[in-house]
């Protein structure tokens, strides 16, 4: 028999212990690390905002926006919690409710679980509410309150166009007092104005 040669392989050849060696090693000092340095934070629970969004102060008014301008005063909704500027009202509500903004807040977006008497107490607190709501509006009063309003709606109107015939009057005279009979006669404007001569 003759000694055959083995087939010469071109693969890459890895010593695998030596790269287990060095996997488990990385694993437990990135197990240390980790131990050292994550200290769970925990954040507050997601609660209701205890103030108006401002969406309206700047609508319609122009302003001069140059290189050196702010972020807190160029154009659109500046976020000062994110510092960020926001270009639109839906876009600038979509960024105050999200995740980013509500984590530089402190707060998780996770909210509290009510319990059953939570939910008495509010169901109770708006019964208050809207009992005293109907005591305040009595029915009498709010038609002699409707009826006054008509009045002076009805009374401006009046004035409003008296105010506005008082202006025409003037300017009716000043035209036929200005305006030559004998012209006028002979333009054919004479006939206009009456039938009386």
């Amino acid at each position: 028999m003759a000694y055959e040669k083995p087939i010469p392989d071109h693969r890459r050849k890895w010593d695998r212990d030596e790269y287990e060696k060095i996997a488990a090693e990385r694993l437990l000092a990135k197990e240390l690390d980790d131990e050292d340095d994550e200290v769970p934070v925990k954040r507050e629970l997601l609660k209701p905002r205890e103030y108006k969004v401002d969406l309206d102060s700047k609508l319609g008014k122009s302003t001069v926006i140059t290189k050196t301008t702010p972020a807190s005063q160029q154009g659109g909704y500046y976020c000062n919690v994110c510092d960020c500027v926001v270009k639109d009202s839906i876009n600038f509500l979509d960024h105050i409710n999200g995740k980013k903004h509500q984590r530089n807040l402190g707060m998780s977006m996770r909210i509290e679980r009510s319990s059953l008497d939570q939910v008495k107490q509010r169901f109770e607190m708006n019964k208050k509410k809207k009992e005293e709501k109907k005591k305040e509006y009595d029915f009498e009063e709010r038609m002699k309150e409707l009826k006054e309003e008509e009045e002076k709606q009805k009374a401006y109107r009046r004035e409003k166009s008296k105010n506005r015939k008082r202006k025409l009057d003037p300017e009716d005279e000043e035209l036929n007092t200005n305006i030559d009979p004998d012209m006028a006669a002979v333009m054919g404007f004479s006939g206009f104005g009456t039938s009386k001569k």
